[in-house]
């Protein structure tokens, strides 16, 4: 039988019960335990990518679908009575695998639509010709709805037993008020995730449409100046994402919203410690910017 003692005869303790001890006792809440952590961190017992991970974990049982959700106004959705040819657009040009279906308003979701369930009607050529063969209520899967209240821990449980990927959030009066995804919810675990907003890692610019643009907040203001146009302040921040955040006066949650320099700039992607991806709309395109589809701003 292996022995659990030291070679000196005494039990070995437990990392956190011998930090805890020499911090004054064992943790009584969540500030203590953060701090016997970060303690730990430093001294070695823990990695920096591990530490995050488990204030992700911490955070996840205190924040709510409301916090994080993206909003009405954000959703890319399709309406159930949209010709084949406007879904596929919609679908080629978010990028998405799931989508909201909506009926004749956009608070009222009646459904998910898969892009896969798509693929037959593009393989046979139905977006140029045989339109009627595509009947949304053929494809229409049941939507899940979860209220704004609704703690990300038990979402994410339901998430994991449902099999489901995508829950529609809904308000006090049960009308749709934003979505969540099981990613999002995971992104507070482990922070960015790449999906369906990303872009290659060599780029910082990505234009989407004629006026909408996917910036990574990391990049320098000096190549978003360059880019857009315009003049936007460098000398205290560095990173596009820095002056947002300063533009602000906190850190932001998906879906905020602020301007500068006539440049709408919507928090695409951020979670509890920095902001990740920016959407960015010119109020009006300046002459100086690019047309092109470019593949970086670096």
């Amino acid at each position: 039988m292996t022995s659990d003692r030291t070679s000196n005869g005494s039990r070995p303790r437990g990392w956190l019960k011998r930090i805890g001890q020499r911090l004054g006792g064992e943790p009584q809440d969540k500030e203590q335990l953060l701090e016997v952590l970060k303690d730990s961190q430093e001294r070695g017992l823990l990695d920096r990518d591990a530490l995050s991970m488990i204030e992700g974990v911490l955070q996840v049982s205190d924040l709510r679908v409301g916090d994080i959700m993206i909003p009405r106004a954000e959703m890319v959705y399709v309406r159930r009575d949209d010709p084949l040819e406007r879904i596929l657009a919609v679908a080629v040009e978010s990028a998405h695998s799931r989508f909201p279906v909506t009926g004749d308003d956009k608070s009222e979701v009646v459904g998910i639509l898969l892009a896969k369930d798509l693929l037959p009607h593009v393989m046979n050529g139905d977006r140029g010709g045989n339109r009627r063969s595509f009947n949304m209520r053929d494809h229409l899967r049941s939507a899940v709805f979860v209220p704004e209240s609704k703690r990300l821990n038990v979402l994410l449980k339901e998430f994991r037993s449902s099999r489901n990927h995508m829950a529609i959030v809904v308000d006090e009066y049960g009308t749709a008020a934003g979505l969540v995804t099981i990613e999002d919810v995971l992104e507070q675990i482990v922070g960015d995730i790449e999906d369906e907003h990303d872009f290659d890692d060599g780029a910082f610019i990505f234009k989407r449409a004629h006026d909408e643009y996917t910036v990574k907040a990391r990049t320098s203001i000096e190549d978003f100046n360059d880019y857009f146009g315009c003049n936007l302040e460098d000398d205290e921040f560095d990173t596009i994402g820095g002056l947002v955040v300063h533009a602000f006066g906190h850190l932001p949650t998906r879906g905020e919203r602020t301007e500068l320099e006539g440049l709408r700039f919507t928090v695409m992607r951020a979670d509890s410690r920095r902001v990740h991806l920016l959407m960015v709309r010119p109020r009006q395109a300046p002459a100086s910017m690019r047309q092109e589809d470019p593949s970086g701003a670096g």
